[in-house]
């Protein structure tokens, strides 16, 4: 799959994260920068599907490289997949994300994480 075929997740994941939860957790690594995503539970009920519908979404996302799933600590997206949260919560959520996350925080992510976009 192409990574703008998980728009979708990722959309549902920043409304999530911005509306519902308004708490973004992020990481900070040699390896770049990293988002935790909300349970896939929680994304099945917010997209109103059953969760077996939802694991192997988060199958294909793992296998194109854009999330880390671990056993018990839950699942966080790489360098490549916070670029492309970043993208779309720039494109979409911009004053949203702007509001959670602060002005000065959202552009220094967007900048660490290479995915210096303008909304």
């Amino acid at each position: 799959m192409s990574t703008r075929e998980h728009d979708d997740i990722f959309e549902a994941a920043i409304r999530i994260l911005l509306e519902e939860d308004r708490c973004v957790t992020v990481g900070f690594s040699p390896d770049g920068v990293s988002i935790r995503f909300p349970t896939t539970r929680k994304l099945a009920e917010f997209l109103s599907i059953p969760h077996y519908y939802v694991l192997p979404r988060f199958g294909a996302m793992e296998d194109d490289g854009l999330i880390r799933r671990a056993e018990r600590v839950g699942i966080s997206t790489t360098a490549a997949g916070t670029v492309r949260l970043l993208a779309v919560m720039a494109e979409r959520y911009h004053n949203r994300a702007e509001e959670v996350l602060g002005t000065e925080v959202f552009s220094a992510l967007q900048a660490r994480a290479g995915a210096r976009l303008d909304g």
